[in-house]
């Protein structure tokens, strides 16, 4: 009886907020009148540099964040300044190990597009907000401190490698996936 209102107890218990790097993430996110929930949070590094801290938020914690469907959100918090053409080229670099040379070449305009997105806000400042939303039947969103920034980008597909940069089967960094999937 004891160990069943200790259980119901930590269930009625609020989520909290995960922190990582001084960067605080909340619970619990909204893309497109979706909610979502924090899946879990991790910090990019680069040789003894912490680059960003990131979120990543799904509807469904339990399922793999790539294959399900829904709205989902990429919240990235930069922790350096890092000018936006190396920023893109940093995604694709992580996308390539994770796709084979057809599939890059079928992304390549989505790519650029993005990379047009990211040239027009010159850099990616320390303290900066980026979210990258994917949103059902509207494409990939981009924000930055909460403003949309360029256009949607179409298909699940590009979402999807995308995230296969900090989840595939050659992640950017092997701790970092774990942390993002909750391990």
């Amino acid at each position: 009886m004891v160990t069943r209102l200790v259980v119901l107890m930590a269930l009625a218990l609020p989520v909290s907020a995960a922190e990582i790097a001084g960067v605080k993430f909340d619970p619990q996110a909204r893309v497109a009148e979706s909610p979502l929930t924090l899946k879990g949070v991790g910090l990019r590094k680069w040789l003894f540099f912490q680059v960003y801290a990131i979120g990543l938020y799904v509807q469904d914690t339990k399922g793999d964040p790539v294959a399900q469907g829904g709205a989902k959100r990429v919240a990235i918090h930069m922790l350096r300044d890092v000018d936006a053409e190396t920023f893109t080229q940093a995604l694709v670099d992580g996308m390539r190990p994770n796709h084979d040379e057809a599939t890059m070449t079928a992304l390549a305009p989505r790519i650029a597009q993005l990379s047009a997105i990211m040239a027009q806000m010159k850099q990616a400042k320390k303290g900066m907000a980026i979210a990258l939303d994917w949103v059902p039947g509207a494409g990939t969103r981009m924000s930055i401190d909460g403003k949309p920034a360029g256009e949607p980008i179409a298909g699940e597909d590009f979402y999807r490698a995308l995230l296969r940069i900090w989840l595939g089967e050659k992640p950017v960094q092997d701790d970092l996936k774990q942390a993002l999937l909750g391990g």
